[in-house]
């Protein structure tokens, strides 16, 4: 999720936990340690077509949390009276690490949670990369427990955190069941598919599968019962469908298909540009927000990676307009 909401979870975890012993500086060496993952924003892929090669990667794994928190930790040995409190201090360094990766792995984005041990991205779907209700929910514990010089009010906090993720999850698992739903009305096998929740909310879901080499993607509201606005579907694309083939264009192209969880498709309008299609400025359509652009055998370089949520004006107002408005859902 993004740097504040992870430095927040780090924080009240490790004043949850060891406030007592700590005071308010348990706060701040959970925040440090749930940051500390994140460095791999620094690490330079080794394609520059790939930017996101690395992020979410090893810094994520669970093996690294033992790492990252004595990592965390070390700056703040240079105060003597920390430096007598070390044990503490690493306890609460690594507490804010151990948050970070199984955080990041709630979202649609997944992390390397397993590696070395399996090499793929795990993603649980459950919750966006941005959430506010999430957000504010650590920040008023956090702050309630700081100002009240009590642990009770971070506890209550990070239950509250974990209870809102576990309904996320229960949202995943309705919009799943609609998406059989809608594939069964369609006479269709859902191949794999996914559901994630839109940006900031858990009412308004993407849903995205694969069926007879097509995508299909849809919107589902999900409040007292489920409804949807169907969407369109594109062909998945393959190796075979792109204007240049080179071993440097298909070794990029084989990046973004494991980048993406297969989910890649030829954008509309774009010639050459092939996308991420789990993430959409439309829910039930495909606008992804980033890509490659295959450029013809006499360009240099012959392919790139290309940012395409700029193009987009007004989406977030007709997101929230979906959130708010139950109007015009089948």
């Amino acid at each position: 999720m993004d740097p504040i909401t992870q430095s927040l979870l780090g924080a009240v975890a490790a004043q949850a936990i060891l406030g007592k012993r700590l005071g308010p500086a348990a706060a701040l060496f959970g925040a440090v340690g749930g940051e500390l993952p994140d460095i791999d924003v620094f690490f330079t892929s080794t394609d520059p077509a790939l930017p996101m090669q690395y992020h979410r990667h090893f810094t994520h794994a669970l093996v690294f949390i033992p790492f990252g928190g004595a990592l965390a930790a070390l700056p703040m040995f240079a105060v003597a009276p920390w430096r007598r409190q070390w044990s503490c201090v690493l306890m609460a360094t690594t507490i804010g690490c151990a948050t970070h990766g199984l955080l990041d792995t709630c979202t649609a984005y997944g992390t390397y949670l397993l590696w070395p041990f399996v090499n793929a991205r795990l993603a649980w779907d459950i919750i966006s990369i941005i959430d506010p209700v999430f957000t504010l929910t650590l920040l008023i514990g956090l702050v309630w427990a700081l100002a009240s010089r009590s642990m009770r009010p971070a506890r209550v906090a990070l239950a509250a955190a974990v209870a809102y993720l576990g309904v996320g999850a229960m949202q995943h698992h309705r919009v799943m069941a609609v998406q059989a739903d809608l594939a069964e009305v369609r006479g269709q096998v859902v191949e794999r598919g996914r559901a994630m929740p839109t940006l900031g909310n858990l009412i308004v879901w993407r849903s995205i599968y694969e069926s007879g080499g097509r995508l299909y993607a849809d919107a589902v509201r999900v409040g007292r019962s489920s409804r949807v606005r169907r969407g369109v579907s594109v062909p998945r694309s393959r190796p075979d469908d792109l204007p240049v083939v080179t071993p440097r264009v298909g070794e990029v192209f084989d990046g973004l298909e494991a980048f993406a969880d297969g989910y890649v498709a030829q954008v509309a309008g774009h010639p050459g540009v092939f996308g991420d299609m789990r993430y959409s400025m439309e829910p039930s359509g495909f606008e992804p927000l980033w890509g490659i652009r295959v450029g013809p055998a006499a360009s240099r370089p012959d392919v790139v990676w290309v940012h395409m949520a700029g193009g987009r004006p007004g989406a977030l107002g007709r997101l929230w307009h979906q959130i708010v408005d139950g109007e015009g859902w089948e």
